[in-house]
């Protein structure tokens, strides 16, 4: 397993640990919360990524990060893979804090005194933004690479799975059909994720070792 992959495993396991075992301070601290609000500090934009809610959301995220994570890492190197993955987690976070700004900003006054506190309280966190951002770069690097899906079982190229995933979030995301998922983080990875490696591939060093600049 490549160094930052493992790492990256290690540290959001331990992170997982520390909120299972002090779940309001973690929650409360580490997590990512509009920045209007009384809990959010700076440093939540890159901590938030490495807390998640449940084993579930751990589990998925990590086999993700593991799956699609190890290849790209092994092609781009340690640094680079690094630098693509906290780059795309900061844009999920960026691209989620805008649509609730824009939220905020078309909310009447009865809206406003009714859920801006639910808004301000209620906080963003997982690596699922950076994930999707791993799995975009997957998608671009590999985009022939045929899949095995499980749930549906069906088999994919990769490129396929990386279109669906964003129809699907962006639909998701505008929709508002599920509640309790932040799908424009999702978006936001991918997007981030879309415009660096085109300005990598513009520069001629998307196949470069840890040219990251």
């Amino acid at each position: 397993m490549p160094a930052v992959v493992k790492n990256l495993l290690i540290i959001n396991g331990l992170m997982f640990l520390a909120r299972y075992l002090f779940d309001n301070f973690m929650i409360g601290t580490f997590s990512l919360f509009y920045p209007a609000s009384s809990y959010f500090k700076f440093f939540q934009l890159l901590t938030h990524m490495f807390m998640h809610a449940d084993l579930m959301h751990l589990f998925f995220n990590m086999y993700a990060l593991w799956l699609f994570g190890s290849m790209i890492e092994r092609v781009w190197g340690g640094k680079k893979f690094l630098f693509y993955y906290l780059l795309t987690g900061l844009g999920a976070a960026c691209l989620h804090l805008l649509i609730e700004y824009l939220k905020i900003q078309s909310m009447d006054v009865f809206e406003y005194s009714n859920k801006i506190q639910q808004i301000y309280r209620t906080p963003m966190l997982g690596a699922s933004g950076a994930v999707f951002g791993v799995l975009l770069a997957f998608g671009m690097m590999f985009p022939n690479t045929v899949l095995q899906l499980i749930i549906p079982p069906v088999r994919l190229k990769a490129i396929w799975l990386v279109v669906i995933y964003g129809i699907l979030e962006l639909l998701f995301g505008v929709t508002q059909t599920t509640t309790g998922v932040a799908h424009f983080a999702h978006v936001g990875g991918m997007l981030f994720g879309f415009i660096l490696i085109t300005y990598w591939k513009h520069r001629g060093t998307l196949f470069r070792n840890d040219d990251y600049l």
